[in-house]
């Protein structure tokens, strides 16, 4: 008998109009193509380029995503606040202090009979707030969820590739994958760890490649060269869809495939003529 599959796609940090308007117009094509079952999409960066909207949340899911994840800039925008308190559909980092509003995990219906599966949102403390433990709050959802799913997706928003590996170790054959958020550069790492976790140091940035990291560059630039603040303002040309495909056996609940995918590709030569 045929292994059960379920095809799990993690589209990168959306930022800004630009990064949500590529998800509405490709997500359908790349669900159909991939014969995703579910989607996850970090959208920290969603709204204006930092911090998440209702409208933002509600145009991603329009577009086909099942559950929103955030991290350190999902706090940005005050007025998404009321939204993160009570809607089921978003997340933030679980590890934040006891109290902090919002929740960091949820458990999601499959289709196709597949079962539930569990997203958890976790944020880094390596150059990041010194906040709680990751690894041990890793410990405490899985504990807490176990018997409602199997299947395990952590989208880990962290600044340091070490800490990002280490908690991969740390977790290899208790989530099926933990996937990297935040640095807004899509790394080239992706691997099957010995016990069947899917890991990727950094599924990268959904939005405007003509920036730095999605900001305009003459502000990010003058940032940089003169050492003083400059306002951000979100960037809008060159779009790109990054994300990652995961294939995950529902028996055993490991990842048997893993898949980058980055649209359009960078231009690697120079045109002649």
């Amino acid at each position: 008998m045929s292994a059960k599959i379920a095809n799990i796609l993690f589209i990168g940090d959306v930022v800004g109009n630009s990064g949500l308007q590529m998800v509405s117009r490709m997500l359908k094509g790349f669900i159909s193509k991939y014969e995703v079952d579910f989607v996850i999409c970090n959208g920290e960066n969603a709204h204006n380029g930092k911090g998440m909207s209702l409208e933002a949340l509600n145009l991603m899911l329009e577009a086909g995503v099942d559950v929103v994840t955030g991290g350190n800039h999902t706090w940005n925008n005050f007025n998404f606040f009321e939204t993160l308190k009570t809607h089921d559909r978003v997340l933030r980092p679980q590890n934040y202090p006891k109290g902090t509003y919002g929740k960091g995990h949820g458990v999601y219906k499959l289709p196709r009979g597949l079962g539930n599966i569990t997203v958890l949102n976790l944020q880094g403390r390596t150059f990041m707030y010194p906040i709680d433990c990751p690894f041990r709050t890793a410990d405490w959802v899985i504990k807490q969820t176990k018997e409602q799913s199997s299947l395990v997706v952590v989208d880990f928003h962290a600044e340091a590739t070490a800490e990002k590996l280490a908690l991969a170790w740390y977790l290899d054959g208790r989530v099926s994958a933990v996937i990297g958020t935040h640095t807004h550069v899509q790394t080239a790492d992706e691997r099957i760890f010995p016990k069947g976790t899917a890991y990727l140091s950094d599924v990268g940035m959904t939005g405007p490649y003509q920036s730095v990291i999605g900001m305009q560059v003459k502000s990010a630039v003058d940032r940089m060269l003169y050492q003083t603040p400059h306002k951000y303002e979100c960037a809008t040309d060159d779009v790109h869809f990054a994300a990652v495909l995961l294939k995950l056996d529902v028996e055993t609940s490991k990842s048997v495939g893993i898949e980058r995918i980055f649209y359009p590709e960078f231009e690697t030569t120079v045109p002649q003529g």
